[in-house]
């Protein structure tokens, strides 16, 4: 029997051998990435009543505000490990 780390470790092995064989990263990811880019125009515009060009401009300012709230809660998750190790706490 594997133990939780051991399969964690499998499944890394496995996922670098895929990436390895794949000729064209782009075109593997390129349905998630629709996909994503699709979520932002559906949150700005749910009832598709914008212009394109609208729609387009307010689902980059909602994809900015996104990966900028994660780099918030990054930063704010880093800061709080680092004053726990260095307190001494575990």
């Amino acid at each position: 029997m594997t133990t939780p780390s051991e399969r964690t470790l499998q499944a890394r092995i496995a996922a670098h051998e895929s990436w390895a064989k794949t000729p064209d990263r782009a075109a593997r990811t390129a349905k998630a990435r629709d996909a994503l880019l699709s979520k932002f125009d559906r949150l700005v515009d749910p009832d598709g009543l914008l212009s394109p060009e609208e729609r387009a401009y307010r689902a980059k300012q909602a994809r900015k505000a996104h990966y900028t709230r994660l780099a918030l809660k990054s930063a704010s998750t880093r800061r709080g490990r680092r004053n726990r190790d260095e307190s001494g706490d575990l």
